[in-house]
């Protein structure tokens, strides 16, 4: 098994706190692994919210090329933080030239067009240099996205954080999503580490999907670009998160409705009931398999934890007003907030969605026998 940590706090938390916590959660992981999405950015990047931010694993041959292809695209370099490497690496990790975090500028002709098209443009070039690098392995691009940044690595968390010195990077955070990663059903590849993200959204996820290939393939029938890779079976599950948000128009209410549908004799008595019996009928190729505990984070960066019906994976959700954690076992909750009303943390069980809202002010627990919101 993995083990999750996500922290959403109204003030920039250092990624550090998470990995500290993961260390905490050790025997549930295997040290192969770490991934970490950053949202709300602190120090420098704090001022340029707008500005995409791209994240990635760079050789000095793939720098010169990815300069190139921007300066190409229009885009200008606004800020960066580039993370040199020793010439000796710990145990585990491998050697690399550059971490590399830059700010663009849009180009001027940008300007001009709508959301939907600027999300499509921004998803593009982070696919395209995605190709370009697998050629000769000298880019691995994680993100190119607003007030966003990904860091993965192979090897112990705690041990990757201090190697590059994510404490002293300005890369504190208001949301952090933080894996460690069991080495199980694939080799180990950083595109297959959580979180896993698609504009705006991201989600990682401690379990497994045997219902993978279906979902797969009626992913890729779906037309949208940014559904592809499927480098991990858990990947899916920010695509169905994305899909359900911005395909269906649907809130994050019915997300466990499309993953995890309700039994017929639920359906008959819910009080949607003809809807969601639709819903099922239509997005039945998306029915997850686990078990799995998903944690999410949207755009507007509400987080929430979800579990399959099977609920075989740990996760527990609890804080206080500004800052809540959630976490796969209680001790990395404890190693974050010791201080908290522990009386008040919550399991959610198979039919529960937890949620810590932007505001930060309480959780919020939404149960899928509940009516949905959006059609009220």
């Amino acid at each position: 098994m993995c083990r999750l940590l996500a922290i959403s706090s109204d003030t920039p938390v250092s990624p550090m706190v998470a990995l500290n916590a993961l260390d905490v959660m050790r025997e549930g992981h295997d040290g192969s692994g770490v991934g970490l999405f950053l949202r709300g950015l602190g120090g420098p990047l704090e001022k340029m919210k707008d500005a995409p931010i791209l994240s990635g694993i760079f050789t000095d041959s793939g720098i010169r090329k990815l300069d190139e292809y921007m300066l190409d695209q229009g885009f200008m370099t606004k800020y960066k933080i580039s993370i040199k490497t020793p010439k000796t690496t710990p145990p585990g990790i491998p050697k690399r030239d550059i971490y590399l975090i830059r700010a663009y500028e849009y180009p001027e002709e940008w300007e001009e067009i709508s959301d939907t098209e600027r999300f499509s443009r921004l998803t593009h070039i982070r696919l395209s240099l995605q190709a370009m690098g697998n050629e000769k392995k000298d880019m691995i691009v994680f993100s190119f996205w607003p007030d966003t940044v990904m860091i993965k690595e192979i090897g112990d968390p705690l041990a990757v954080g201090k190697f590059l010195k994510l404490g002293d990077k300005d890369l504190d955070a208001r949301i952090i999503m933080a894996q460690g990663r069991q080495n199980t059903n694939y080799a180990i590849n950083l595109y297959a580490c959580h979180p896993f993200f698609i504009q705006g959204f991201s989600t990682m996820t401690n379990g497994e999907n045997t219902a993978f290939v279906p979902i797969r393939e009626y992913l890729i029938s779906r037309g949208e670009p940014g559904y592809t890779g499927f480098y991990s079976d858990s990947e899916v599950f920010v695509h169905i998160l994305h899909y359900t948000l911005t395909h269906l128009n649907l809130g994050i209410e019915a997300y466990k409705h499309v993953i995890t549908p309700l039994r017929e004799e639920a359906l008959k008595a819910h009080p949607d009931g003809p809807f969601l019996k639709q819903l099922k009928q239509s997005c039945r190729k998306l029915i997850i398999d686990g078990p799995n505990c998903v944690i999410g984070v949207l755009p507007d960066s509400t987080m929430f934890m979800a579990q399959d019906r099977k609920k075989l994976r740990p996760g527990i959700v609890g804080g206080r007003p500004g800052m809540y954690v959630f976490s796969s076992e209680t001790c990395g909750l404890d190693a974050v907030l010791p201080d908290r009303d522990a009386t008040a943390d919550f399991q959610p069980m198979h039919t529960d969605t937890v949620l810590v809202k932007p505001d930060r002010r309480e959780v919020t627990i939404c149960q899928q026998s509940e009516p949905l919101p959006h059609l009220h």
